[in-house]
């Protein structure tokens, strides 16, 4: 599949464009390559770490080692597993961010490595690794939980067109979409892509615009239409004047809003982070305080100095938030595994929070709400029976490769077995099919079929595509096909808003009059219609200034045109049964059954989780916060600290694992 990909993203790019493009894949093969590598790094980093402890806790109890040569011998484990730690706490002060879990960890293992050398004092060098390597696990379970990388937008490229027909002195000429210029004339035959956005000069067509708009229902075109790049012709083939650049076009656009959606997007905060940021400087001010203060108050500062720097590193070791630092992303990781046995993928921790919070949810319709795929809804026959209408239509239909023609297929399965000769088939393009069942001349199509062989039609009141039938020049009825609404679609919306969800919206590409229906069919609060990629983006970016402080905004959607959106959205839901590869890569959340209901699960399980985490945080503080009163006292012994910590961290993960259960 990635050599497909590659292969493809090769052939699509220009020549100005084909290094970038390639660079692209090959950038995001390799971070999601570097992704799983990192996790297998770390688990025999740690697995080396413990074996290397091991044997310096051996070597400690059998040899008879001095102090400093005793350090070398635990510094070993001791970088290994806490070069990276290490490496980020340093950085954090040369960018004066110096208050994270990395600064804390870093100088507390420092200060349980500098004991041992204090006057009368007892080395802690195992503590110092042990420290270093509760973190280091505790940054797997988070690494593991984050998931691989969902930058990719390789899948984007299929929309890209890979050359186009221009028409120059008379002659049609195959060149780079870039290379043509606004107001030249460009030939696209049937199953080509629609190079540049232009207006139709000569021809009539359908277009398949399933990869921009989403939306299932060929578009009939003919002169003077407008056709958007990205789009495939299926039937006629049409002259185009462009009236864009190929930078301009609409094709362009969308890979360029993936592309800089991401940076633009706010990304909640791993709750360890924020929680670091204060905890640090107060524990950190605290120690130095307990070092120097009481030294200086008692008025004989070199003899007390050593007791109280004793106790200030007792107490910076104390204050190292193990527990915290499995406990946390444990919960989240749990969480995260409990909604994938329900069937929701969470790509990571940090989108558990944005997900409890959600107040704004804003769906595509087609493939989200509704099947994205066509059914009969109903047959009102006029001449015949429904059987006999549905008969017909399905014979003609027979060749077409037209969605809208396997739906009338579908709902009359004898057809293929029925004896029925079909002959003189004859496609109208932007009318419908004209052929001989029988002894009948049969049409199907639209109005404009109808008029062209004047037979007298009617339109129907129900709202969907109406499909009219003529049995020799005379009206037969028509059939209604519409994109069905999901079962448990209904049942989404008002989840959400008996979970407390503010605002739910509905965007889509298709006409007024089926919004209309299905918005007020399923109770949305609001929906906007007849949008490109680019309007949902522009819908979404001023729901996402209206929405209420401290909440935030989700997209629900499963096209390859839903992938702008989904990156832009607080949080990206996609629709991952049928939904397109690029939507599941953009997306933060992906549903891998198509259910919208799974929608409140999703919020249900974020919200639990949140709340088990923030369980585990207050009791460690408060166990923490005991033993350092203890500490800063002189009442607690190192051991005495470390086993309370052991202790509270046993605990806060074993509620942590209550994640894990489904509910």
């Amino acid at each position: 599949m990635a050599h497909e990909e590659h292969h493809h993203g090769h052939e699509c790019c220009s020549h100005n464009h084909e290094h970038h493009c390639h660079c692209h894949e090959h950038g995001h093969s390799h971070e999601h390559h570097h992704h799983e590598g990192g996790l297998r790094g770390k688990i025999i980093l740690i697995a080396c770490t413990i074996v290397l402890l091991a044997v310096a806790i051996v070597i400690e109890r059998n040899c008879n080692l001095a102090t400093w040569q005793l350090l070398l011998v635990y510094l070993v484990p001791y970088l290994l597993i806490g070069y990276d730690t290490l490496k980020e706490a340093a950085e954090g002060l040369a960018h004066g961010e110096a208050f994270n879990e990395h600064f804390l960890m870093a100088i507390a293992t420092i200060g349980a490595l500098c004991i041992g050398f204090l006057p009368g004092a007892e080395t802690e060098f195992p503590e110092a690794v042990f420290v270093m390597l509760f973190f280091q696990i505790g940054e797997l379970f988070e690494g593991y939980a984050e998931g691989k990388s969902r930058e990719s937008i390789a899948h984007l490229m299929n929309i890209r067109p890979d050359s186009a027909n221009v028409e120059r002195n008379g002659v049609v000429e195959v060149v780079e979409p870039e290379h043509v210029a606004v107001g030249e004339i460009i030939v696209v035959k049937p199953g080509e892509k629609v190079p540049l956005d232009g207006v139709v000069v000569e021809g009539a067509s359908s277009l398949n615009t399933v990869a921009l708009t989403g939306e299932s229902v060929p578009r009939e075109i003919a002169v003077e239409d407008e056709v958007i790049s990205g789009c495939v012709n299926l039937t006629g083939v049409i002259r185009v004047r462009t009236t864009k650049s190929f930078g301009e076009s609409t094709v362009s656009k969308i890979i360029e809003l993936v592309e800089n959606a991401g940076e633009r997007k706010s990304k909640s905060e791993t709750f360890i982070s924020k929680f670091a940021r204060i905890y640090t400087p107060v524990v950190v001010f605290a120690a130095l305080a307990l070092a120097f203060v009481p030294p200086i108050l008692s008025g004989n500062f070199s003899a007390e100095f050593a007791t109280w720097l004793y106790r200030a590193l007792t107490f910076l070791i104390v204050s190292c938030p193990c527990a915290l630092v499995i406990s946390v992303p444990l919960s989240f990781f749990g969480g995260i595994g409990g909604a994938s046995r329900n069937g929701i993928l969470i790509k990571g921790a940090n989108y558990m929070e944005t997900l409890a919070n959600i107040g704004t949810v804003v769906f595509d319709k087609t493939g989200t709400l509704t099947h994205g795929q066509f059914a009969v809804e109903a047959v009102h026959p006029e001449a015949c029976d429904e059987r006999h209408l549905l008969h017909l239509a399905a014979h003609v239909e027979h060749f077409s490769t037209h969605p809208i023609a396997a739906a009338l297929r579908n709902a009359f399965p004898d057809e293929a077995t029925d004896g029925c000769s079909v002959t003189d088939v004859e496609e109208i393009a932007g009318h419908g099919i004209q052929a001989k069942v029988g002894a009948d001349i049969v049409c199907v199509g639209n109005g404009k079929m109808m008029e062209r062989i004047g037979a007298k039609w009617h339109d129907c009141p129900q709202v969907g595509t109406i499909i009219h039938v003529a049995i020799n020049g005379e009206y037969a009825g028509h059939i209604v096909i519409n994109d069905k609404i999901k079962d448990d679609s209904s049942a989404a919306i008002s989840a959400l808003a008996n979970m407390g969800v503010e605002k739910t919206v509905m965007l889509t590409g298709d006409s007024k009059e089926v919004g209309e229906h299905v918005a007020k069919k399923l109770a949305i609060n609001e929906f906007y219609t007849e949008l490109l990629p680019a309007d949902k983006v522009h819908h979404v970016e001023r729901l996402l200034a209206e929405k209420t402080k401290n909440t935030f905004l989700a997209f629900v959607g499963d096209g390859i045109n839903d992938a702008p959106v989904l990156a832009r959205a607080d949080l990206g839901i996609a629709m991952g049964g049928l939904g397109s590869d690029a939507a599941i890569e953009a997306a933060d959340v992906v549903l891998m059954d198509d259910k919208p209901s799974k929608i409140a699960t999703a919020i249900q399980i974020a919200r639990r989780t949140i709340r088990i985490a923030r369980q585990n945080v207050w009791f460690a503080i408060g166990v923490k916060l005991l033993v350092l009163i203890l500490a800063a006292t002189g009442f607690a012994t190192l051991w005495m600290a470390v086993f309370a910590d052991v202790g509270v961290t046993v605990l806060a993960v074993l509620n942590a694992m209550r994640t894990l259960r489904n509910s």
